[in-house]
């Protein structure tokens, strides 16, 4: 029986066993390689020979099909390790890579032509609303926020610290004097408030691993809020406090006199 195919359908010879293969609703593991051959062999005998190159690739997967076929017919090769050694493997491994490229690439040609369909718009922000900046008006941060407040995260959050201490080993060891900076912690609330942009007053505490830390941490909370580069806000009374890192830079402490 005659299969009515024209060339430009398939890329290969591989292709075309793919296309054989689906056709007949067969299993790729165990191809009957007698049917598929006959049927490869009658899309040669249609095909036009008008690219030698492209002709001579399907010639050779022919003759491969045909020795398949020809070791098929012969007594079962065993290995040492007595492995019966199916002909057919080497053939099943590269329609099985084929497959997979096949697949892969058309993949990339949905994702390509979904990307053809996205269209961007550049912005057209005018320059005089764009370089615009609000001025802060630090009186209104703080006008919902007392010191008793921050007072009380305070106090939970050194407790909570001294909890974590051993009573038995914290007395091991020597007790060194702590250095910190207190305008090294300014710049480093700074640069985690540009990195995180909104946070939380109790979860930045936490995150400090001594208790000197959470006072000089503490202290340069408020003096940020002082210079207005922080806004902080509170629901409830017993919400923890929500901060803002308003600014997109950060500034030395001498430049506003610290």
């Amino acid at each position: 029986m005659s299969i009515p195919v024209k060339l430009e359908a398939f890329e290969g010879p591989l292709d075309l066993l793919l296309h054989l293969i689906d056709k007949n609703k067969i299993n790729i593991y165990d191809i009957p390689i007698v049917v598929i051959t006959e049927q490869y062999l009658e899309y040669i005998k249609q095909m036009e020979a008008k690219n030698l190159e492209i002709m001579s690739e399907f010639l050779v997967m022919a003759a491969t099909l045909i020795n398949i076929k020809s070791k098929m017919l012969l007594p079962v090769e065993v290995t040492e390790e007595e492995e019966e050694v199916d002909p057919r493997q080497e053939l099943v491994e590269r329609l099985l890579e084929y497959k997979m490229y096949k697949y892969i690439s058309e993949e990339l040609k949905d994702k390509q032509l979904d990307a053809s369909k996205v269209m961007f718009k550049p912005p057209t922000i005018p320059p005089e609303i764009a370089g615009y900046k609000e001025d802060i008006n630090v009186e209104g941060l703080l006008s919902d926020l007392t010191l008793a407040k921050l007072h009380e995260i305070f106090k939970s959050i050194v407790k909570k610290q001294a909890d974590k201490i051993d009573p038995i080993r914290s007395k091991f060891g020597k007790i060194e004097k702590e250095e910190i900076n207190l305008s090294a912690k300014l710049i480093q609330i700074q640069e985690y408030g540009i990195l995180h942009k909104i946070f939380y007053f109790r979860s930045l505490l936490e995150a400090q691993n001594t208790k000197m830390e959470i006072i000089v941490t503490f202290l340069g909370i408020l003096e940020l809020i002082k210079i207005g580069r922080i806004k902080i806000e509170q629901e409830n009374r017993t919400d923890d406090i929500k901060i803002t890192y308003l600014a997109t830079d950060i500034i030395q402490m001498e430049e506003v006199g610290f």
